[in-house]
């Protein structure tokens, strides 16, 4: 989603919805709303996205079967929309069960309990402008630069920030090039 200035126009979720429909992945394709999406109408976006076959997880959790074991992605809720429910949702997953969290925006990380091993995330667009010697003028965290884009490794924790393709607010990226990022999980 985006605003509605003369650079920029909304597109409805059901249009975003159909162009990827056609996501395939070996494991199955799940998703979680953001900010934007939920400011627009969150309960249309969602709508849009499960009838085009791509489950949204808002506080919810989805049980993946792989190689005779399992592992669970965990869909947090968007930080500045919807209430957190961390331990509420995590409570869904069995003891000693491999996690993959998954949320919009990156600064619930420090929130998390050691149960979840990784976190993926957006929402920063990588602050969309990163300059020399100065870094990112500009992020929408509480953290600043902290959690901008990347790997993170806190405590035990890995935290992956994409910097996505799109922009928000601005019309500009400098030193943030779009990414689709592609992460190789493996178990210890």
């Amino acid at each position: 989603m985006s605003g509605d200035s003369s650079w920029s126009h909304r597109v409805e979720p059901e249009v975003t919805a159909a162009a990827l429909k056609d996501l395939r992945a070996p494991l199955g394709v799940y998703s979680v709303l953001g900010n934007h999406d939920w400011w627009y109408n969150g309960n249309k976006v969602r709508a849009a996205f499960e009838q085009n076959g791509l489950p949204v997880l808002d506080n919810e959790v989805a049980e993946i079967k792989w190689r005779n074991s399992s592992f669970w992605v965990v869909g947090l809720a968007d930080l500045w929309t919807r209430p957190q429910r961390i331990q509420e949702t995590l409570a869904k997953v069995p003891d000693g069960s491999p996690i993959i969290a998954i949320t919009h925006n990156p600064d619930i990380f420090p929130r998390l309990p050691r149960n979840v091993q990784i976190l993926l995330a957006g929402h920063t667009h990588g602050g969309q402008v990163n300059l020399p010697i100065i870094g990112r003028p500009l992020e929408p965290s509480k953290f600043g630069q902290r959690y901008a884009a990347g790997h993170v490794l806190e405590n035990g924790h890995h935290l992956f920030v994409t910097t996505g393709i799109g922009v928000s607010i601005f019309p500009v990226r400098f030193g943030v090039p779009p990414e689709i990022a592609l992460l190789t999980i493996s178990s210890q």
